[in-house]
């Protein structure tokens, strides 16, 4: 098992057979192994130095029905609702304030925000804070629309692949969803110039060592810039309501394998690992990853962006608490910054 670890470390690649063995047959000693090495390749890249991105979570209307998801469409007990233009930016004003230099759009697949609107929005933040990074997280588009909102000034977007198996595509997904067309949005991005960012759920239903392996070659293939992983948590109005969470281990471990395949990638702490343990961003911190990401929205929507339950969404995770979230990186020998937080390129 380490053999396996130090050649991910050194070679940052495995076959797939050695994947599969490496997730199925581990014990603690390989993961505590995968971790430490991680955090070492973690602070040669980027130091101690921990980026946080204010997320806006503008809208929780989405066309699409994934069944693991509490906004999905068909969940008719969601409060849905819509960010202003107005109220967008005075959550970036806010956040500005507080030093965030990255902001972060997040969003259902929402038909009221046009590329017109969208590009429009992002044009406008753009100018107002032309020394800030935006990053959009608005799901599946055209080409035409991701060039649009390029070109209006977004730098990067996040579209989380969530399996690169077929069959277990399916099962998360209902038609007309593909994971040919995922596969073809994530392509069209790199194209275009976006610092672009995949990534899947761990412990998703129907997901296997087998299905893991996938995800990690295809990670290691695409190259992107940013990876976000979390831990599958079930929400009550939802086909997935009584499936078994992911949990802390496994994600620690894959956050582990993937700084280590991927040693210069932006790598959240995310919401959903601080939701399963109250601990889960120091020990995604000290696992490899490198990224944070409080939430600007307006308290008042934060309990309606419920993508699964017991999201955290007062707190430490918010910014009004970022100076309790800089000690705590500090706690654990890391500092939050506030530049752009850019991937680092050799």
């Amino acid at each position: 098992m380490r053999e396996l670890i130090h050649k991910l470390y050194q070679t940052q690649t495995l076959e797939r057979e050695e994947l599969i063995f490496l997730i199925s047959e581990r014990d603690e000693e390989t993961e505590r192994y995968a971790r430490d090495l991680a955090r070492k390749v973690r602070e040669e890249v980027y130091g101690n130095r921990i980026f946080i991105r204010g997320l806006i979570e503008f809208t929780n209307y989405c066309k699409n029905d994934c069944y693991y998801c509490g906004i999905r469409r068909s969940n008719k007990n969601a409060a849905r609702y819509r960010l202003t233009k107005e109220d967008i930016l005075h959550c970036c004003r806010q956040g500005y304030d507080l030093g965030f230099r990255t902001f972060v759009l997040q969003g259902g697949e929402d038909g009221y925000f046009t590329k017109e609107r969208l590009a429009n929005l992002i044009y406008e933040i753009k100018e107002t804070y032309p020394d800030c990074a935006l990053t959009l997280s608005v799901g599946e588009k055209s080409e035409a629309e991701y060039r649009a909102f390029h070109e209006a000034g977004a730098d990067r977007y996040l579209l989380r692949h969530e399996t690169a198996d077929k069959d277990h595509y399916r099962i998360l997904h209902p038609e007309p969803l593909s994971l040919e067309n995922r596969k073809h949005c994530l392509e069209t991005l790199k194209k275009i110039g976006f610092q672009t960012g995949a990534g899947f759920m761990v412990g998703s239903p129907g997901q296997t060592p087998e299905t893991l392996a996938e995800d990690f070659l295809f990670l290691k293939n695409l190259d992107p810039e940013m990876v976000g992983i979390g831990p599958f948590i079930s929400h009550g109005d939802t086909p997935f309501r009584d499936k078994a969470d992911g949990t802390l281990e496994d994600t620690l471990f894959y956050l582990a394998l993937l700084r280590l395949m991927l040693p210069n990638v932006l790598l959240p702490a995310t919401t959903a690992l601080g939701t399963i343990h109250p601990s889960g961003r120091e020990l995604g911190i000290l696992s490899g990853a490198n990224v944070v990401m409080p939430n600007l929205s307006p308290l008042s929507v934060r309990k309606k962006y419920m993508l699964y339950d017991g999201k955290i969404s007062t707190g430490d995770e918010a910014a009004e608490g970022i100076k309790n979230l800089k000690k705590r990186m500090e706690t654990i020998g890391c500092q939050i910054v506030t530049d752009r937080g850019d991937y680092y390129k050799k």
